[in-house]
């Protein structure tokens, strides 16, 4: 039985010890995936606004790029390399800037990529987060990954 694209990037998810610890989940609408990251109160930094933390937040945007870009070669077209338990191999970062627009607030935030180069080697990714509304971001992000050869 082959696996879907949803459930090869849950059971990824599930490996990751601090994207577990997090709590990131994915929503599929359609054809577009929406990281969510639920509010803990472990994921504040500053407990005086209260606010999530820089980290938790960069974290977040980060594993929104690679979620991107697996459902990106998930889709039948390609695939990547799988490792050895037959879950594909992840791409790995070269570099991820980080904007902080305004403070994450406490509560949910939610987060989409969007691949802008996917090539063999190469690929390159922007993300956007928010909260309450998706016109109003918290963080964007854009970052570039070394595609896993065969």
């Amino acid at each position: 039985m082959a696996m879907t694209r949803e459930s090869v990037i849950n059971q990824l998810l599930a490996q990751v010890p601090y994207v577990r610890w997090l709590g990131v989940a994915v929503d599929r609408h359609g054809d577009e995936l929406t990281a969510v990251l639920p509010f803990s109160d472990k994921l504040i930094g500053n407990p005086v606004l209260p606010a999530l933390h820089g980290g938790v937040t960069a974290a977040f945007l980060e594993t929104t790029a690679v979620l991107g870009l697996l459902w990106a070669t998930l889709d039948g077209s390609r695939g990547l390399p799988l490792g050895e338990e037959g879950l594909p191999r992840l791409p790995k970062t070269i570099d991820f800037t980080v904007d902080y627009l305004r403070s994450g607030a406490a509560r949910d935030a939610y987060a989409r990529a969007r691949v802008v180069r996917l090539g063999r080697r190469y690929a390159s990714v922007q993300v956007e987060a928010w909260q309450d509304r998706r016109d109003r971001p918290f963080a964007q992000a854009n970052g570039h990954f070394l595609m896993p050869q065969g």
